[in-house]
């Protein structure tokens, strides 16, 4: 792809992991690379998190689900975080959260900030 599609650096500016939520980080990689993904997690109250590193292979996309994170520590259900997102090669990340378990649950979604 001659015109890279996308920005190394994204913010997420709101996320609070519910029991019940599905809450993700949505990747896509449009590059002929992959993407070497880190993502670091800050919370009103103490030291940010992180990062988490992730790989999104050339031309794929991935579903960062946020209570799938482990290492270095999971992230709490019930707090309050916000987090950034920066990459090696030029992504888009969009921020999703389904608010249920249930296929038809209130879905909420946005484009992250990007600045590079």
């Amino acid at each position: 792809m001659p015109d890279p599609i996308g920005y190394r650096r994204w913010a997420i500016a709101e996320g609070r992991l519910h029991a019940v939520a599905n809450e993700s980080a949505c990747i896509l990689n449009a590059s002929d690379d992959d993407a070497h993904v880190a993502l670091t997690v800050y919370f009103t109250d103490r030291e940010p998190a992180g990062p988490y590193g992730v790989t999104v292979p050339a031309r794929r996309t991935l579903h960062l689900r946020y209570e799938d994170l482990e290492d270095p520590e999971s992230i709490p259900v019930g707090t309050d975080y916000a987090s950034v997102i920066e990459s090696d090669v030029p992504v888009v990340v969009q921020y999703s959260r389904i608010d249920g378990p249930e296929h038809d649950s209130p879905v909420a979604s946005t484009i992250a900030y990007a600045g590079d």
